[in-house]
């Protein structure tokens, strides 16, 4: 069942605090009014109830973002349309339309009695845009649609010509977004330099690391300590996913046009970094594990990792928490048998009961719910932070939009799916401007993130170097790797 738009937004996040206001939970604000002063019969294709917009043409959706002399939209609805307008049209076209709707209504003002109120039209005008360039300034990145903003602010600043009130807000406001733009291209450059992992070939046969070889507990050996900085950087990851980067998820699927998917892709670019984290951490553990010479220390190495994922769990962090199980889930560490039977396996499974599959995970939604209800009612910083599984949560995204249509019977957009998604969305993006409470130690932060890992294979030669083949199976795929490295030298 969907949630109404009324009950989507429990919070709003700094980003969007002007497109999602202090009454950003109503979906009528006071004062607002019921569109009017303009509109076309194109509104006459929405449909309410109880109230609450469900459903309309494309048109009419449209016709029902851009504000009038009387009306201004809701913000919850600006930001859920503008997120959800790009399954059916590229920003490009619906800046365009947006801007002829406009011109239109400018046209019908100068024309009627109600000319002096031109500059109130403007400053709506304004303000949309504002709210719009605010909340997804990388639409903006495309030149056709820089060029559309410039002509819509060129129009409705023509009323502006006794102080230049509207001018100076359009000033204002493309200051802002082109400074958003370049902060955006400097971390994407920053991050395309950090990009691919060091990916250690590990060792050769007989030739393991000497014990003597930093590893993660000569860094850092207090699990709270590490499982803070690993939200830390979690956190600073996740911050630069925006609402339009989750969208594409759908908007790929959806697009027959293959030109427009390639362009897309470029969007999806902190989802693959944020990604790209979850493996390499996972595979980090195994590292730290597998390398490990002497048995001891290799169940010494086990249990602080379920320490950490414990305390990750503790944090909110489940994203790390569920990278870390993933680590040590992996074959080249769980079939270390010897090894495990040393360790105290009792958090290890807790952890593990939290993260079971079954269900649909319901284990860990419910923990997430709790995370989030502490969150939504905190009283510190560190009680706000809420990281779900990045995968799952796209996963739901994904399923969501696959069993509910995009449009019904009637042609008709189906609005109640995206209130769901806007909803969904909008929460992902609140705890993401969650600021980080833990004293940031650049020493341990450096070695997570470009301490060398293993190859899949790496990882194999080395786990049967510390405990030799038990079965067929190990033996054959042992005998392949050593023959693979005697080939290869």
């Amino acid at each position: 069942m969907f949630l109404e738009p009324q009950e989507a937004m429990p919070q709003t996040s700094v980003v969007f605090s002007s497109i999602l206001g202090p009454n950003c939970n109503r979906q009528v604000q006071p004062g607002m009014g019921e569109r009017g002063g303009g509109a076309s019969s194109g509104s006459k294709d929405l449909i309410f109830q109880d109230g609450r917009l469900t459903s309309g043409s494309l048109e009419a959706l449209m016709e029902h973002l851009v504000p009038t002399v009387d009306y201004y939209p809701d913000r919850t609805y600006i930001f859920t349309f503008l997120l959800s307008s790009r399954v059916f049209m590229p920003p490009h076209d619906l800046l365009a339309r947006v801007g002829q709707i406009c011109l239109e209504q400018r046209q019908q003002l100068e024309a009627g009695p109600e000319k002096a109120k031109l500059k109130s039209f403007s400053t709506k005008i304004v303000q949309l845009l504002k709210e719009w360039t605010e909340a997804f300034p990388y639409d903006f990145q495309d030149e056709k649609v820089m060029a559309e903003l410039k002509a819509i602010a060129h129009r409705v600043t023509q009323c502006d010509e006794e102080n230049g009130t509207v001018k100076k807000a359009i000033a204002q406001m493309i200051q802002s977004l082109l400074l958003s733009l370049a902060a955006r291209s400097q971390l994407q450059e920053l991050r395309e330099k950090l990009r691919s992992p060091v990916v250690d070939k590990g060792p050769v046969l007989k030739a393991k690391p000497p014990a003597a070889q930093k590893d993660i507990l000569g860094v850092c050996s207090d699990p709270l300590v590490l499982a803070q900085q690993l939200t830390h950087i979690e956190l600073e990851r996740v911050n630069s996913i925006r609402p339009e980067d989750l969208m594409q998820i759908i908007s790929h699927m959806d697009s027959l046009d293959n030109h427009r998917c390639r362009g897309d892709m470029t969007k999806t670019f902190s989802l693959e970094a944020y990604d790209n984290w979850f493996n390499c951490l996972s595979m980090l553990v195994a590292t730290e594990v597998c390398r490990v010479v002497k048995k001891k220390h290799r169940t010494r190495m086990l249990e602080f990792f379920i320490d950490v994922a414990r305390e990750c769990f503790n944090i909110g962090n489940f994203n790390s928490m569920m990278a870390i199980i993933s680590g040590m889930n992996l074959s080249p560490v769980a079939r270390l048998k010897k090894t495990w039977s040393k360790v105290k396996t009792a958090k290890f499974d807790v952890l593990e009961h939290h993260m079971d599959p079954s269900s649909n995970f319901c284990n860990y939604r419910t923990a997430l719910q709790g995370a989030t209800q502490r969150s939504q009612t905190a009283n510190s910083s560190r009680e706000k932070i809420v990281i779900p599984v990045f995968n799952l949560f796209v996963k739901d995204i994904y399923f969501l939009h696959k069993i509910h249509t995009n449009h019904l019977p009637n042609g008709h957009i189906n609005f109640k799916k995206f209130w769901e998604i806007s909803r969904q969305i909008h929460e992902f993006m609140t705890w993401t401007q969650v600021e980080c409470p833990f004293e940031k130690d650049k020493k341990i932060q450096s070695y997570v993130l470009t301490a060398p890992i293993y190859s899949e294979e790496a990882l194999f030669i080395a786990s049967f170097e510390s405990e030799g083949p038990e079965n067929h199976m190990e033996k054959d795929s042992w005998k392949a790797l050593r023959t693979t490295l005697l080939n290869r030298a």
